[in-house]
């Protein structure tokens, strides 16, 4: 199996961030319309589920890694109190979408997005009280940097709280999954979007990703502790904490 990194939308030779950038511009006018209907707005409880858990720690300054239009920054402004969010991204279309919802909710003073590489952060060491990325991480160009530069940015007992969609197991719902993802995303995929290799790198990039124990393997490699993972939803989606020591 190839490794995450090796899992490119578009071509071998470019690097994975280039084309990472590249696709998400090209989707980013359908990206809000596909999640809800790739997941039947479940990813709404998933999100819901995760801020449950950050809320617990009672952040003041968080940064939201691959926010994308900002729906995790937006939900995490409006559910806990007196936090300030920073929400970077590679995509600058993304963003643009995600600025314009943050105007609109009203929370502009708490919100702040910006372009930015999750492989290097433009912040200083111990800046943020919670670090969160939502179906994000495999995106990285490198798995294990990105978890070092989250490491690094977050302060001593701060919670890192990453939401990914992950392969269930189970003997019913696997091809149910395999199905659904290999197939139907792609089909829907083509239909709404011009980008048609966008949906395909979808399944494709979800498959490559460690998960489970390996993935809680991988943070506390890069130096965070106290890890657990969460299925939610079959094992369709899991929410991985860690703490920094």
């Amino acid at each position: 199996m190839l490794a995450p990194e090796d899992i490119k939308p578009y071509d071998a030779a470019r690097s994975k961030t280039e084309q990472v950038e590249e696709m998400f511009d090209s989707i980013a006018p359908a990206y809000d319309f596909m999640n809800r209907a790739m997941t039947f707005g479940i990813d709404k409880l998933w999100r819901a589920r995760a801020v449950r858990m950050v809320g617990k720690t009672l952040p003041k300054t968080l940064l939201d890694v691959a926010t994308g239009t900002g729906d995790l920054a937006i939900k995490i402004a409006r559910e806990i109190p007196g936090v300030h969010v920073t929400g970077i991204d590679l995509s600058e279309q993304m963003l643009g979408i995600g600025r314009a919802k943050v105007s609109k909710s009203g929370l502009s003073s708490r919100i702040d997005m910006r372009k930015a590489d999750c492989l290097s952060l433009p912040f200083g060491d111990a800046t943020f009280d919670c670090v969160t990325v939502a179906y994000g991480v495999r995106n990285f160009e490198n798995l294990a940097k990105g978890y070092r530069e989250m490491a690094r940015v977050l302060r001593p007992d701060g919670m890192l709280c990453v939401i990914e969609l992950s392969v269930p197991k189970g003997r019913l719902v696997n091809p149910l999954y395999r199905f659904y993802s290999g197939v139907v995303i792609p089909a829907v995929g083509r239909l709404i979007s011009s980008d048609t290799s966008a949906y395909s790198y979808l399944p494709a990039s979800i498959a490559a990703m460690p998960q489970g124990k390996r993935m809680l393997e991988i943070m506390e490699e890069a130096g965070l502790g106290k890890t657990s993972l969460l299925p939610l939803t079959f094992g369709t989606c899991t929410i991985y904490t860690a703490y920094k020591g």
